[in-house]
């Protein structure tokens, strides 16, 4: 079916970026998100540094993605509550200090559990600043055509992120030195996080509890919808996890560590081209069925990771991978809009971002075990295994990604109806 938009052409990223008031809060989002795709892979260089396994720095960085899973969607409870920057600030206040501890204990060969105890508060305390923007964009653009689209801008810069973050993070870790990763990370989230929470006018409305029909607060994930999304996100989780462990271990393997950030660099790249493609086609195919078809062709492509046994191929099909993912991830964040309602918006966007922290949890734990046992190669099983299941998962449930209601809403005070193709 095709989709039905008052014009043929989607509207372009340069119409998306005139938006009033863009600029105050794209900036300092930017800034502010980048310390998350440092987080992880400098957890796992600072701690098999000073352990010399990459279980224990799998495992280490799984409690942190553990709990920023857990914690992230009451983040974002809260910020549809009271507002986002009474979260964001004492969020990113205490996730600088439960770094800065971590760090502390890494380097004082502290005992595993007590980096264990220190990595809870550090991934309960990552600020949500991917979802914070999302909400801004949903709460600036509200039923317009644009919305797609800045769900695929959104995309590309976390994907940006994800090339810049890593490559930096191992430049650092492995060149200056293990703990430079993470005092980095710690400091660009405070000065980026305060310098997003400064920017008031563009948070969105706040206070309304959201309702289907009954007295009370309503749950994002409540909403089925929302739960087999999570899956699928728990899935390219996965590939994340998978991905940042073995690459480590694989160019630590073939003695060229520093290959480490190119390698998943290449990875992100795929990621964030496939953003930009995504976000200037104008689909006639309804996003319930590029999502499945998508995500097929992801499961396709990380079934053969393992079988790389060479730079040149493995970062061939890192690329690869990341081309299917950015899709993925652009669908599923433009789908929440039709089925959660506003007032929820921030949490439905922080139980997706939670989901690929577990996924990515459960991926850097497992890989690492794996590349401890078997080798490198044996941790790319991980994004495979992580991928069918969240695909089978999402083939069987995929009536349940219809859209809340179709009808009228408001855009700029104008009613106008917004027809959903869900096919």
């Amino acid at each position: 079916m095709a989709s039905t938009v008052a014009s043929d052409k989607r509207p372009g990223y340069g119409q998306l970026l005139r938006t009033p008031g863009a600029w105050t809060f794209l900036l300092p989002g930017f800034a502010a998100r980048q310390p998350f795709a440092m987080l992880t892979i400098s957890i796992v260089l600072l701690v098999q540094h000073t352990t010399g396994s990459y279980g224990s720095a799998g495992a280490a960085a799984a409690v942190t993605g553990v709990s920023m899973a857990l914690f992230a969607p009451q983040s974002g409870k809260l910020a549809d509550h009271f507002g986002q920057r009474a979260v964001l600030v004492p969020g990113v206040l205490v996730h600088t200090a439960s770094v800065t501890l971590l760090i502390i204990l890494a380097l004082t060969d502290a005992p595993l559990w007590a980096l264990f105890a220190a990595a809870v508060p550090t991934g309960a305390s990552v600020p949500q600043v991917g979802p914070m923007v999302r909400a801004r964009w949903a709460a600036r653009l509200p039923g317009s055509p644009l919305l797609p689209t800045a769900a695929a801008f959104e995309s590309v810069t976390d994907e940006f992120t994800f090339v810049v973050g890593p490559v930096l993070a191992t430049a650092l870790c492995t060149g200056v030195h293990p703990a430079a990763g993470l005092t980095a990370e710690a400091g660009l989230t405070l000065a980026g996080g305060l310098l997003f929470a400064a920017q008031r006018r563009t948070q969105p409305a706040h206070g309304r509890p959201a309702l289907d029909g009954r007295a009370g607060r309503v749950s994002a994930l409540s909403v089925p919808g929302v739960r087999v999304l999570a899956v699928a996100f728990l899935g390219i989780g996965s590939v994340f996890g998978g991905m940042q462990v073995s690459l480590t271990a694989f160019t630590e393997e073939i003695g060229q560590p520093g290959m480490n950030g190119l390698l998943y660099g290449l990875f992100a790249a795929g990621n964030m081209l496939a953003g930009v493609a995504v976000g200037a086609i104008a689909w006639k195919t309804g996003p319930r069925r590029r999502l499945v078809l998508g995500y097929t062709g992801l499961t396709v492509a990380a079934s053969l990771l393992w079988t790389a046994h060479s730079v040149v191929l493995l970062g061939a099909l890192g690329l690869l991978v990341g081309l299917f993912i950015a899709p993925a991830l652009i669908i599923g964040y433009t789908l929440v809009d039709s089925l959660v309602p506003a007032s929820a918006r921030t949490e439905a966007f922080t139980w997706l971002t939670g989901a690929v922290a577990l996924g990515q949890a459960a991926a850097v734990t497992v890989a690492g075990q794996l590349a401890d046992g078997y080798g490198a190669s044996a941790g790319f099983a991980v994004p495979l295994v992580g991928t069918v299941l969240a695909l089978t998962t999402l083939v069987a449930l995929r009536s349940r990604l219809s859209p809340r209601a179709t009808g009228r809403v408001a855009a700029r005070g104008i009613g106008h109806r917004v027809p959903v193709t869900v096919d």
